[in-house]
């Protein structure tokens, strides 16, 4: 029960459809058995309402609400509707993501690039942007922030990594301007995880099956030669969320096996 008595916004709480779980899904069953009350938002309402079967079936307790984090009233909308619902945020987790329409500096996109920048970085600053005033009324708070090991790899495309780069120095910014509070902003950054997202959109995009995909993404991991999986991801979040890592903040926390650390 390391959450136990804590309030938590997951955004991106559902997942891609695939044969595994997302980091979102995964991130919300673990803090509910962990005690937290979790206001699950997605914009697809019907994953979310999975997640939140899940929670329920497991004796956990959660609500959902839709909204799109690229658009700010929707960003306003989640912090106040769980002010509403639980009189307090005690915990921020920002999932969403994507690299849709990513390509090479010299291909890319105008409509392309500014999609990246708004789903990866700039829906986190909107979310921020209103749970913070909340947070800083009880002095308190902790924002984890899911960004990805290409904002420090070496990847071909330009806009995801910008991006995330982008969200990694924003969780910096809050962390640091925010500490006087006693607000805690961290980062998780995966590294290559078996999950739906990564798996069926890496298969489609390259026309090839999962498990040839898996096998070649498996290679590439220092640890065990092995992908990470959305528990992962979830167990590090819950680290950086609790009370445990009261003394931590503006942290990018590695979770990618020794990919990051593999340089040379």
């Amino acid at each position: 029960m390391r959450l136990k008595g804590k309030v938590a916004i997951v955004v991106g709480a559902g997942q891609t459809p695939g044969d595994s779980i997302g980091n979102g899904r995964a991130i919300s069953i673990l803090f509910a058995r962990e005690g937290a009350t979790v206001l699950l938002v997605d914009r697809n309402l019907e994953s979310a309402q999975e997640t939140q079967k899940m929670i329920q079936d497991e004796g956990g307790v959660c609500s959902v609400l839709q909204a799109d984090v690229t658009i700010e009233s929707d960003c306003r909308a989640i912090a106040d509707t769980c002010m509403e619902r639980y009189q307090r945020i005690d915990v921020l987790e920002n999932v969403v993501g994507s690299g849709t329409g990513d390509r090479g500096p010299t291909s890319l996109t105008e409509e392309a690039w500014d999609f990246l920048m708004d789903i990866n970085t700039k829906s986190v600053f909107f979310t921020c942007k209103y749970a913070l005033p909340y947070m800083r009324q009880r002095k308190a708070g902790s924002i984890v922030n899911v960004t990805s090991g290409a904002a420090v790899g070496s990847v071909g495309y330009v806009g995801y990594k910008v991006a995330k780069a982008g969200a990694n120095a924003l969780t910096h910014s809050i962390a640091m301007s925010n500490a006087r509070f006693g607000i805690r902003a961290n980062v998780v950054m995966p590294g290559l995880l078996d999950t739906p997202m990564a798996m069926e959109g890496h298969s489609t995009a390259r026309g090839v099956d999962k498990e040839t995909l898996r096998r070649e993404r498996d290679a590439l991991v220092p640890l065990n030669s092995k992908q990470g999986t959305a528990w992962d991801t979830a167990y590090a979040s819950l680290f950086l969320a609790s009370d445990e890592a009261k003394f931590i903040t503006g942290v990018v926390l590695p979770v990618d096996g020794g990919q990051s650390a593999r340089i040379g």
